[in-house]
């Protein structure tokens, strides 16, 4: 049984208009999960991120971490152990270089010179950048400047990865990398909530989907439980992941018997064909 590392209870969020962002969301993260955050635009999976990082504070509701109730006394603490990457990589880059953005979070936290340094080349070589350290990220591509944003997050060593739209404007050669980075960080235990509206990627990926509608979580199961309940896609208008509409089609033609043996990937698709 994983152990519970964040709770958010009856959490409630307006902008200034007063119209309601999150209205009473509920849900319990545990250890080394990997959860896909999905919904239209609007559904309040960006506004639920920024609350989680402490960037937003609720109107109503309390954010549990490792048992401990968030207040402003140790908000730091939370925005220590739960990093998030922003969907546009300029938004979140403000340093000269790669090496002082890098650098930056864990300067913050107070640390020696050197640990600082070491947790750089550390965030730099995971991420496949050590030779990008002296240069000036602005003029970086898109691909190079969003492993810059997760090198932030990683040099951090957040406990909890969140990712608002990682694949948003990413060739498919830099969305295979992002995605190879997510397995790594997923193999290793971190904890990941990725907002996505990619269903092909949430299906293979996820072990758990929470799906967002008008501010609140209408549906919290596993990519097979949520992609096969027809009103729940319907409500926030997602689709069925194409290796599942693949294999309804095979079964509807009788190529296939109705084994339930749903593939997550070409290599299980092809085993069962």
């Amino acid at each position: 049984m994983r152990k519970t590392i964040l709770e958010v209870k009856d959490l409630h969020y307006a902008y200034g208009n007063g119209k309601p962002a999150l209205n009473g969301v509920s849900v319990n993260i545990h250890e080394g999960e990997r959860i896909a955050v999905m919904g239209a635009n609007g559904s309040g999976k960006s506004t639920f991120f920024l609350n989680l990082n402490g960037v937003f504070t609720p109107d109503r509701g309390e954010i549990v971490y490792r048992d401990t109730p968030v207040n402003k006394k140790n908000l730091n603490e939370l925005r220590k152990n739960i990093g998030i990457v922003f969907q546009d990589a300029d938004n979140q880059i403000i340093a000269s270089t790669v090496l002082a953005e890098v650098g930056f979070g864990p300067m913050n936290l107070k640390l020696p010179k050197a640990e600082v340094l070491e947790r750089v080349d550390e965030a730099l070589e995971y991420m496949n950048i050590l030779d990008f350290k002296d240069r000036a990220p602005h003029y970086l591509s898109g691909g190079e400047k969003k492993r810059v944003s997760i090198a932030d997050i990683i040099a951090m060593r957040s406990e909890i990865i969140i990712f608002d739209e990682p694949m948003a404007a990413l060739d498919p050669i830099n969305a295979s990398m992002l995605e190879e980075v997510l397995s790594k960080l997923g193999s290793e235990g971190k904890t990941m909530l990725i907002s996505t509206h990619d269903v092909d990627f949430a299906y293979r990926w996820a072990e758990r989907v929470l799906v967002f509608c008008q501010g609140k979580i209408i549906a919290d199961g596993t990519p097979l439980e949520i992609f096969l309940n027809n009103e729940i896609l319907r409500q926030a208008n997602l689709k069925q992941p194409t290796l599942l509409e693949f294999y309804d089609l095979l079964v509807e033609k009788r190529i296939l018997e109705d084994e339930e043996i749903y593939p997550k990937s070409m290599r299980e698709f092809n085993e069962i064909l």
